[in-house]
């Protein structure tokens, strides 16, 4: 059951979010707890950002991001802040694949984000030549990583370019539809980054990273997910937040941003709403825009983050037309190298993955596919009916499947990742640096600390945070009645 969030009734001040995104209702719902009055100010018509649910031949699916990391706190806290506690759930299997060189080969253990301790556990995925090469790894002279290094530029000198291209890059790409031998170490794989620092083999730099995590003696499952849907979180959260007393908007895009004596004057379609404070949860684009006046230096960094686009392909079959497909059984679905040369970049069995789709659907079998990466996104623009052909084409190629769907849904997520580049946690904090001059504004979302779900509920926190830090610290502007939107 859904549990009230519980506030002073004379609030402190008034905080405007910008983005009801996951970020925005995180630091909505954090800002409430202070005893702050709070207005969500979304853009769309939608609440959630790449978080939503849809339909898939009558079943409820995830359009969007499906699981959550576990083993970081924020996002479990909120869902159970939310009333979806008893709706968590673990993967029913997490049996995952590489289809690399003609075949679907087991996803090796003991690696950090592809990253081998152990040459012996890559198995069949590597060539002899690939295993040769990492072999060589401990003799030879430390890397200087300096202040960041390209996650694939700092492996494969390491350990040979095969392992960054076959394992490193699918990985990685999962996370962030990027390009490995761009994407910042100390960003993406920040525990790496550390040992590394360190000098010494990489090999050994992995193994002490395992142990590290040993010795938290973490348990429970990696990744959890929502029964119903992890896109089912944003609305639970809003749900939360306006028993809180919050007011949400959505289809308000904000059009002008500007510092009072007092405040901030927050500008829409329909009027200014006077705030003591703004959270910008907006992406990086539309944050830079209304930045620009107030804030331009910010603005400048924030124009630089670059973005990925993807598609998800969601299809469903009947069951019984599936059950003969000897190479889906038993996997959760399986991750394809760039350097191979598909057009999926990875396929999730569904109905295999999450108990609730497979107890939900129980004569379907659910599956989905995710096609563009970075540089790599003029797949987009095809068709809906040619992104299901070429998905279909893949699949059959990879496992065999010949079943005909029974129904399609294509999900286009335009601007759906910010893109961690060498560098990137240096923009960050510049960015953070210039904001944080200006009296009560802070920002948060997917750019700053991480693309998962945890992290841009702990980028919200942070924001909120020190938002009520300092409203409460100083006298108020909007103690009364206030202006036309924010009650």
């Amino acid at each position: 059951m859904q549990r009230s969030l519980q506030h002073d009734t004379s609030p402190l001040g008034h905080v405007v979010v910008i983005g009801g995104g996951i970020a925005g209702l995180a630091a909505a719902h954090r800002l409430l707890a202070t005893g702050l009055r709070v207005t969500v100010l979304e853009a769309t018509e939608r609440l959630g950002g790449k978080l939503m649910t849809g339909e898939v031949a009558g079943a409820r699916v995830d359009l969007g991001a499906e699981s959550m990391l576990a083993r970081r706190p924020e996002a479990v806290e909120l869902a159970t802040a939310a009333g979806l506690g008893d709706r968590l759930q673990p993967p029913a299997t997490a049996t995952a694949s590489v289809w690399t060189r003609g075949a679907l080969r087991p996803m090796p253990k003991g690696h950090v984000m592809g990253v081998p301790g152990d040459p012996a556990a890559l198995g069949e995925l590597l060539s002899a030549e690939g295993l040769a090469r990492i072999a060589e790894e401990r003799d030879l002279t430390p890397t200087a990583v300096g202040d960041d290094v390209a996650v694939g530029a700092y492996v494969a000198d390491r350990l040979g370019r095969e392992v960054v291209d076959r394992l490193v890059e699918p990985l990685l790409g999962g996370v962030y539809a990027g390009d490995a031998y761009r994407i910042s170490m100390r960003a993406a794989v920040p525990q790496l980054f550390e040992v590394v620092k360190e000098g010494g083999s990489l090999l050994d730099g992995v193994l002490r990273v395992q142990e590290r995590v040993a010795a938290r003696q973490l348990t429970g499952p990696v990744f959890q997910g929502i029964a119903g849907g992890v896109g089912t979180l944003p609305d639970a959260v809003a749900d939360a937040v306006r028993a809180g007393g919050a007011r949400i908007r959505t289809a308000t895009p904000v059009l002008g941003l500007t510092r009072t004596g007092q405040g901030w004057d927050v500008r829409t379609e329909t009027g200014v709403i006077a705030a003591d404070g703004v959270v910008m949860a907006a992406p990086a684009w539309s944050a830079s825009t209304l930045l620009a006046a107030e804030c331009p230096a910010a603005s400048v960094e924030l124009a630089a983050v670059e973005y990925a686009s993807m598609a998800l392909v969601t299809l469903a079959f009947r069951r019984s037309d599936v059950e003969g497909t000897e190479a889906l059984r038993g996997r959760s679905g399986f991750l394809v190298p760039p350097v191979d040369g598909r057009t999926i970049k990875a396929a999730t069995f569904s109905s295999h993955k999450w108990r609730w789709v497979a107890d939900a659907a129980p004569d379907l079998f659910v599956m989905r596919t995710s096609v563009g990466r970075y540089g790599e996104e003029d797949h987009l623009h095809r068709e809906d009916s040619e992104l299901v052909a070429v998905s279909l084409r893949d699949l059959a190629e990879a496992t065999g499947l010949t079943a005909r769907p029974v129904d399609t849904v294509v999900t286009r997520w335009i601007g759906g990742l910010p893109q961690y580049p060498v560098g990137h946690l240096g923009r960050v904090a510049r960015i953070r640096e210039e904001v944080a001059k200006l009296p009560a504004l802070r920002v948060c979302g997917a750019v700053y600390d991480g693309v998962g779900i945890p992290a841009c509920v702990a980028s919200a926190r942070r924001a909120a945070d020190e938002i009520a830090e300092e409203i409460t610290a100083t006298p108020t502007r909007v103690q009364g009645a206030g202006s036309e939107a924010g009650q």
